[in-house]
């Protein structure tokens, strides 16, 4: 199974979010830390927020912010909303498949099994998995500055 670019941008855009927790983030800083471009990520920005992964502050200090807490939205949740389908083979299809075995194939058993175990797993990780995974995200996304270039701004002049 392969997932689609708008689902791993969403992920990346939920996580941009969560690194800068307590501000809101501006989707051309997520476009340019990712490089990808804005209208894109705009367009994944409509299903995240009709599901309440993120919140949207219009207005010209406006921007976008997760819709709940970092560890409370699943990696399941996120596919779930940016996955148009999950059919493994064609027979998952209703009214498409031409095998006579549809009813009772042990492949189409075995497809479902498999992608049970996959929505389990994701189930399991959290956007603040993936953040707390990475303690340099912050300055990774140009969220923060480099850890050097922070301290001597933190340092007091003599």
């Amino acid at each position: 199974m392969r997932l689609t670019k708008q689902t791993n941008y969403a992920v990346r855009m939920l996580m941009y979010c969560a690194a800068n927790e307590g501000k809101l983030s501006r989707i051309p800083e997520i476009a340019r830390a990712y490089g990808v471009s804005e209208l894109f990520l705009f367009k994944i920005l409509q299903p995240l927020t009709k599901a309440g992964l993120i919140e949207t502050v219009r207005g010209r200090n406006g921007g976008v912010r997760l819709g709940r807490a970092a560890d409370r939205i699943t990696l399941f949740d996120v596919i779930r909303v940016t996955e148009d389908s999950f059919a493994m083979a064609e027979c998952f299809e209703e009214g498409v498949a031409e095998c006579p075995l549809v009813d009772s194939c042990g492949l189409n058993s075995a497809l479902r099994k498999a992608l049970n175990a996959f929505f389990d797993v994701l189930a399991d990780y959290t956007i603040d998995d993936l953040v707390k995974a990475r303690p340099q995200i912050n300055f990774l996304l140009g969220i923060d500055p480099p850890p050097a270039i922070a301290k001597m701004v933190a340092a007091p002049a003599a």
